[in-house]
């Protein structure tokens, strides 16, 4: 029997993939997208009955609006959206264009509020469903040489900060998860990097660019642990707003909240001065 049916972006690798066959084994039903044609057909030869692959490019909304429409014809319900297409870039803020700034956020931010958008009708119908938003660490706290990524993810937990608060009444669920560096080919073949080099951010964004690549395949966390996690979180009748996975980004979210308190009680009595 099914249990939950599952909407799941970026199904082709990565921490996507392992969510794919990790909701396929615990018994649920999966709709997943893929970029290319022959990916989804080799997923559907392969899950048949368990599952459906579709091609869909977040930046166009058109095909958002053919997967949505396709969906709503074959099911009675979805009951988890997981938003989890995306890709890094690394890059001071200088030596970033605004053409490739533009093209991060069509997918981490504007393409994943639109289909976020596009799947909140049905969800208010059913008065249920649970949007898990697959953010970052990196949403959380900036690091240099991570700007224009770190942005993409502020973004997204912005709205979707006031989406949970939104949508609570009316019985729709929404959970922030924050990874830290996971053992995907985030850091590989899907990661960006600005064009322009600047020599005076070596020592900062230089730093972060040559890190990046010495960790591939070298990270701290198991995408299938993490996939389990997630779908252990989608059983849960009371899901927490964020979800941080790994040692790391709990050590990157207590630096945050450590840096914000000391402000706050540093200048607080700044703070109050200009109130009437």
């Amino acid at each position: 029997m099914i249990q939950k049916i599952w909407f799941i972006t970026g199904i082709s690798s990565g921490l996507g993939h392992a969510m794919a066959e990790a909701v396929i084994e615990n018994g649920d039903f999966v709709i997943g997208t893929f970029r290319h044609q022959l990916q989804a057909d080799r997923f559907n030869d392969r899950h048949q009955t368990k599952a459906i692959g579709l091609t869909m490019d977040l930046t166009k909304p058109d095909e958002i609006t053919n997967a949505f429409k396709y969906i709503t014809e074959q099911f009675d319900r979805v009951d988890v959206l997981v938003n989890n297409a995306g890709f890094g870039m690394a890059g001071a803020i200088e030596e970033t264009s605004i053409v490739e700034t533009r093209a991060l956020f069509e997918t981490n931010f504007f393409g994943t509020l639109l289909l976020t958008q596009t799947f909140l009708p049905r969800f208010r119908q059913q008065k249920s469903g649970h949007i898990i938003q697959i953010s970052s660490h990196s949403g959380f706290k900036a690091f240099p040489g991570f700007g224009i990524y770190n942005a993409s993810k502020f973004a997204l937990e912005g709205f979707s900060e006031a989406l949970a608060q939104e949508i609570a009444p009316l019985g729709i669920k929404l959970t922030l998860v924050e990874p830290g560096p996971f053992r995907t080919n985030f850091a590989g073949s899907s990661f960006q990097q600005a064009d322009r080099f600047i020599e005076d951010y070596q020592a900062t964004a230089g730093a972060f660019r040559e890190r990046i690549k010495l960790v591939d395949g070298k990270q701290e966390g198991d995408p299938r642990k993490a996939a389990k996690a997630i779908i252990d979180l989608a059983n849960l009748d009371q899901p927490p707003l964020r979800l941080p996975l790994g040692k790391i980004a709990i050590v990157s979210l207590t630096a945050k909240l450590n840096s914000v308190q000391e402000d706050l009680d540093n200048f607080k009595e700044i703070a109050e001065s200009v109130t009437f």
